[in-house]
């Protein structure tokens, strides 16, 4: 099996995800930015193509207004940030929306990019979904996102129950989701990550929830 060319693509580790409105709530934010953290060391040791995304709102807005603190990435970012990667903006969930990323990504030979960051029930989502139409494999750190509490019209869901749902969702069809640990030594011995399909996983269900 030929070799996943990757690259980490970090989303929206931005400060209004520990101290905004939008703060995470599952996992632990601190236990999920120190494998974030861990991810970007091993792209760094890998000389894997790294790309940091911010996403971005006009001056005023209550969220990722640029320029606040609210939009800047958390320090611990901030303060790996190397010249040779990819930094880029956004306005959509998508990391692909109404950017270059996906360019500088062909340029590169990239075929699997590493999702971490946040949120898994947003642009983390959107990301994996926008690489299938781009034939791009996606990978997401499961140990490395997080979700929030939310409610609406439509009904409520806890960040627990949303993160775990769309992780298996993810796993299903859209991307093989994993540890840090386990994608480390996946990087390490040059393997791709065992990932389901949808047909796989109907059957599984099918038998975990027979009456």
């Amino acid at each position: 099996m030929t070799a996943p060319r990757r690259a980490l693509v970090v989303v929206d580790v931005q400060q209004e995800y520990f101290d905004g409105i939008l703060q995470i709530q599952a996992p632990s934010r601190e236990a999920t930015l120190a494998n974030v953290v861990t991810a970007l060391d091993v792209a760094k040791q890998a000389d894997l193509p790294v790309v940091v995304v911010q996403h971005q709102a006009p001056e005023g807005s209550p969220v990722f207004a640029v320029g606040s603190d609210s939009w800047a990435l958390h320090p611990e970012v901030e303060r790996r940030l190397d010249p040779s990667w990819k930094r880029a903006t956004k306005d959509k969930g998508s990391v692909f929306a109404g950017t270059d990323v996906a360019a500088w990504l062909a340029e590169r030979d990239v075929d699997t990019i590493t999702i971490v960051g946040y949120m898994t029930n947003n642009c983390d989502l959107a990301t994996a979904v926008g690489a299938e139409e781009l034939g791009l494999e996606a990978e997401v750190l499961s140990d490395a996102t997080g979700a929030i509490h939310l409610a609406n019209e439509a009904g409520k869901v806890s960040a627990d129950q949303l993160h775990e749902t769309l992780l298996v969702l993810l796993h299903s069809n859209f991307a093989a989701v994993a540890t840090t640990q386990a994608w480390t030594a996946a990087v390490g011995s040059g393997e791709p990550l065992p990932k389901s399909d949808l047909g796989t996983s109907a059957t599984q269900g099918r038998t975990a929830f027979a009456g």
